[in-house]
């Protein structure tokens, strides 16, 4: 590890490279660091009473909390560990779909020890490939397809180990109002601050903003550079680029593009949070300091930003400016999704002596929020399930329905089970009690007809749905606390 005095920590002794490489390799050999203790997250106590010497990564993270321009020279060999990658491999999900090797995660793990034994030494000689990643596509909300990427079992292996090493150093760099795909933060993370900067600040104007294909339109070069701010070790800055320029494979046929990266790889979040961190949040937070007059708050997470104002007029200027920030790293503003509305303490007072109604909505995250009232007639974030996402749920719970309807009560009972749980997990937010209801009655009413259908002689009663009801799924209950109690605890 270098720091920005040109001192090194390790010294380092040349390693020779192996007499038969099994094949050319693409990268040097790294050099061998005489270090004490282990390399490995371990902190493992040498002697009784003293302090127990600290991991590899925790001396990464620091040394990059201390230094915010410090460049790291020394880092595959934490990628490379065996350990390290033997974790990464256990952290993936078992039935995940193959890449285009047609590699799963069972069979890989038959000679497990063997196969990352292997994986660690093409990393350490510059001999590691990265393939292209096989396309697949889900269907959006809205009807869409979104586009996704498949990448191979070990290139999974690989970016995770990269991804964990790179957390080290950015996680002490990332700013504040980022939540998106962050260690120990959560969308109801960003939720919860949103509504409680609304109801706290001097808010009167939000923008809801959302950038238009942003995986598929980041430039690599702009990316690159990025990561170099921070990692100065050449082999690991390849290591990104050999992803990159892996490209995809569609029907047969290999596209490489130089911009955009696939969604679908364990180390995409990290680099999109990587890639907005030097367009969009260090920029904003100068601009908040130098430019802006009154209250402004930001919360972003991934792609969707939002951003409150005191000021419509300031609004309107941030709305320019940040067009012409994006646009000078390749991105742009979804015309379609991007509003600024009027929301937040006043609005409603203000609204009704223009004679404009109420206040508009906007959506964040899955969830439409509103202005209203508290019982005791104080100003509140009303957070509700987005009706397309709903619907889109009971068109896929209705269809996955139609594929199990011949099987027992119980089978399609523990699916339902763990649909609803899983909508009550997410969705179950103070207020938001009648959405719940509704999704749970929507699921019940579809597997009541589901049933009603596959016996033509004979008619399933309500009563006795239910009962079924009943036994199999779990009441609508809010699992939340309420934005202000998990956020005071929290931050």
């Amino acid at each position: 590890m270098m720091h920005g005095d040109g001192k090194s920590d390790t010294a380092i002794v040349p390693e020779r490279p192996p007499n038969n490489a099994g094949g050319p390799a693409a990268e040097g050999v790294e050099g061998r660091a005489v270090a004490n203790g282990n390399s490995l997250e371990s902190n493992a106590c040498r002697t009784q009473g003293r302090e127990s010497a600290r991991s590899s990564l925790e001396r990464v993270r620091d040394a990059a909390r201390r230094d915010k321009k410090l460049r790291f020279t020394a880092l595959l060999h934490h990628v490379y560990a065996i350990e390290r990658l033997r974790q990464a491999y256990y952290a993936l999900k078992r039935e995940a779909a193959a890449g285009v090797d047609g590699e799963t995660w069972t069979h890989y793990g038959e000679q497990l020890e063997a196969n990352l034994a292997d994986l660690s030494q093409r990393l350490k000689r510059g001999a590691y490939r990265a393939k292209p990643v096989r396309r697949a596509y889900i269907e959006k909300a809205d009807g869409r397809q979104r586009p996704l990427g498949v990448p191979v079992l070990e290139d999974k292996i690989v970016q995770r180990a990269v991804a964990e090493v790179l957390n080290a150093i950015y996680e002490q760099d990332f700013l504040g109002f980022s939540y998106g795909f962050r260690p120990r933060r959560s969308p109801h993370d960003a939720l919860n601050a949103l509504t409680v900067a609304v109801q706290t600040k001097r808010v009167n104007w939000v923008l809801d903003a959302d950038i238009r294909s942003f995986f598929d339109t980041l430039d690599q070069s702009w990316l690159v550079k990025f990561v170099e701010h921070r990692v100065a070790d050449r082999r690991v800055v390849r290591l990104i680029q050999k992803w990159l320029r892996a490209g995809v494979l569609e029907e047969g046929r290999r596209i490489q593009s130089e911009v955009g990266t696939v969604q679908g790889g364990s180390i995409s979040p990290l680099l999109a949070n990587l890639y907005l961190h030097y367009v969009f949040d260090l920029w904003i937070q100068r601009w908040r300091k130098k430019q802006a007059r009154g209250e402004v708050i930001v919360v972003r997470f991934a792609d969707d930003f939002i951003v409150g104002f005191e000021h419509r007029h300031q609004a309107e200027q941030f709305l320019v400016a940040l067009r012409e920030r994006l646009a000078k790293f390749g991105l742009e503003l979804h015309p379609d999704k991007t509003r600024l509305v009027e929301f937040g303490r006043w609005a409603a007072r203000d609204r009704q002596q223009r004679g404009q109604g109420k206040p508009e909505t906007f959506n964040f995250l899955g969830f439409t929020h509103s202005c209203t009232k508290t019982r005791k007639g104080r100003f509140a974030v009303l957070r509700q399930t987005m009706r397309k996402r709903m619907q889109a749920k009971l068109h896929e719970v209705k269809a996955e329905l139609w594929q199990r309807m011949h099987t027992t009560i119980p089978e399609q009972g523990a699916y339902l089970r763990a649909v609803v749980s899983g909508h009550l997990r997410y969705y179950g937010v103070p207020r938001n009690g009648s959405a719940l209801y509704a999704f749970r009655q929507g699921v019940g009413r579809l597997w009541w007809q589901s049933l009603c259908r596959r016996s033509q002689g004979r008619h399933v009663s309500w009563g006795r749905m239910y009962r079924i009801i009943t036994r199999h799924l779990p009441p609508a209950r809010i699992c939340h606390p309420y934005p202000t109690l998990r956020h005071v605890v929290t931050t």
